[in-house]
């Protein structure tokens, strides 16, 4: 994974920022395939899968341990991310029945 070599500490916040955006577009992204996949499921139970939560974390650890970031981080940003949109689809399924 290269980065571009900035030239300035503005040069190099335009880079995150752009980087911000395009993560905030991926999380959103997911979370409308988590719905779609929502719609599969017939229960709580279901929409909770906590054996697919394990196996999403330790993916996402291992990708960060070969990318040299911090895993605990990453487990760290994901638990949040998924406990939210896990939370959301609780709601909506106790709501509707159906997503």
């Amino acid at each position: 994974m290269s980065i571009k070599q900035c030239s300035s500490l503005e040069e190099v916040r335009e880079e995150i920022d752009k980087l911000d955006d395009q993560i905030v577009e991926l999380i959103a992204k997911r979370n409308r395939y988590i719905h779609q996949a929502a719609s599969f499921k017939e229960s709580v139970e279901e929409v909770k899968a906590p054996e697919r939560v394990d196996a999403v974390i330790q993916k996402v650890r291992s990708k960060a341990l070969s990318l040299n970031l911090s895993p605990n981080l990453i487990s760290k940003l994901y638990k949040i991310m998924i406990n939210e949109m896990v939370e959301s689809e609780i709601a909506e399924f106790r709501n509707g029945g159906k997503f």
